[in-house]
């Protein structure tokens, strides 16, 4: 019986939160559909509002990805 004291994750202690206080949320992933394809990076890109590039150059990893051999 752990004491209320006590954390489950005794690693953790001491790590405070970002001093600056910013945080990306993460509505957009949140709403996607499951799985990792081009429509649900297009989408994913389109929630967030990214610039083209943006979307490009994460379509160029989803390629890089996708010819990787499975472990």
């Amino acid at each position: 019986m752990t004491l209320p004291t006590e954390t489950a994750h005794p690693e953790l202690e001491g790590l405070g939160t970002y001093e600056f206080g910013w945080a990306d949320s993460d509505a957009a992933g949140a709403a996607a559909k499951r799985g990792l394809s081009e429509a649900v990076v297009r989408d994913i890109s389109e929630k967030k509002n990214e610039p083209e590039w943006m979307l490009k150059l994460r379509l160029k990893g989803l390629k890089l990805f996708g010819k990787k051999p499975m472990p």
